[in-house]
């Protein structure tokens, strides 16, 4: 029986294998089916009432030498108490800038991150960056090791040679990534290309809000396999954020495994993930005055300011990369061996069985 658990104590809503075939799945709870699946490890939920194979309700399982603790280390303390002779690890997916609340919640529990030793595990070299500065502001840093493991992508995803509609775009992002302001630029975009089209979905489970945009198609939450049939046809996937960084963006990584070059911006891992500078805009200044003036209003009614913001040449520099794109100079993309499920799954059981101070993941 396996040795290893990870634990999830902030689900919303408990998940297994099955939940990637048959419902809308958050890209943290997707990686850690994916890896628990391929080590063959238990996995416990906080909110978890019934088994299902190796996914348990709360409690001690025996044998256990390693646990992983997803995302939240106040449910160190209780399950240090259930496997007091375990190797501990904090997998977090996200954001943890020095002084933030998150920051903030950590070092609550910095004298039990000494007491174990938890190794930190990071999901691009980005995220670690801060991490790292967060751990040392509250005084851990020579006890607790941060490194960075990528979260994985399906072996199977790759392009497999359909025709592209060169009038469509995709949006798959959680609502809060930016939708808004994407669906402000793809007004601009309209309104030069008036056959354009959005496809607007959701991996998680926040269906998010819906105004009347012209040539925008709303999805609501889609199980993966409904996601990356609609990414494959799409010109791009649309992704215009810099609301909130992505401390990883799994839709960017499978984008791109299916053969779909991404639009987005140099912000958080954006960049590293997408290792193309032609698919990555830098944030000008300009993009962030206009989002904090219309930022709290509702979609509708932020018609008007768009329509204002784009007379002033805000959104020219998406025109001209969509543009571009459809004439001709679309990226070629496909399957970033970075990201493969072997090739994580390989780092997860080194970092598992051999415990040293080298990285899993060099960048």
């Amino acid at each position: 029986m396996s040795s290893i658990l990870f634990h999830d104590p902030v689900c919303r809503q408990p998940y297994d294998t099955r939940t990637l075939q048959e419902r809308a799945t958050g890209g943290t709870e997707a990686s850690v089916t994916r890896i628990a699946d391929a080590l063959g490890a238990w996995v416990s939920q906080h909110n978890r009432t019934e088994a299902h194979g190796r996914y348990r309700p709360p409690g001690r399982i025996e044998g256990i030498e390693h646990v992983v603790v997803v995302r939240e280390s106040r449910a160190l303390g209780a399950l240090r108490d259930l496997y007091p002779h375990a190797r501990f690890y904090l997998w977090v997916h996200d954001q943890m800038n020095p002084g933030s609340k998150r920051a903030r919640r950590l070092s609550t529990t910095a004298p039990l991150l000494r007491e174990l030793g938890v190794t930190v595990v990071c999901v691009s070299d980005t995220h670690r960056g801060k991490v790292e500065a967060t751990l040392r502001g509250i005084g851990v840093a020579d006890r607790v090791q941060a490194l960075t493991v990528y979260n994985p992508v399906d072996d199977r995803l790759a392009p497999d040679g359909r025709e592209i509609d060169t009038s469509k775009l995709v949006f798959f992002s959680s609502p809060n990534k930016g939708l808004a302001y994407a669906l402000d630029v793809f007004g601009a975009l309209r309104r030069r290309m008036p056959e354009l089209r959005l496809t607007v979905g959701n991996p998680a489970y926040k269906a998010g809000a819906v105004a009347g945009n012209e040539g925008v198609q709303y999805l609501g939450p889609q199980p993966q396999a409904r996601i990356h049939e609609e990414v494959r046809s799409a010109l791009c996937t649309f992704a215009p954020n810099f609301v909130l960084p992505e401390t990883f963006g799994l839709v960017f990584a499978e984008s791109k495994a299916l053969g779909t070059p991404v639009l987005t911006h140099e912000c958080g891992a954006a960049a590293e993930v997408v290792g193309d500078a032609r698919q990555v805009l830098p944030v000008r200044p300009a993009y962030r005055a206009y989002e904090s003036v219309v930022g709290a209003l509702p979609l509708g009614w932020r018609h008007g300011p768009a329509r204002l913001a784009d007379r002033l040449g805000l959104f020219d520099a998406y025109v001209e990369r969509i543009a571009a794109w459809r004439a001709g100079g679309r990226p070629h993309v496909g399957p970033d061996p970075r990201f493969r499920l072997s090739v994580v799954a390989a780092q997860w059981r080194q970092l598992l069985q051999i415990r040293s101070a080298d990285r899993v993941h060099e960048s």
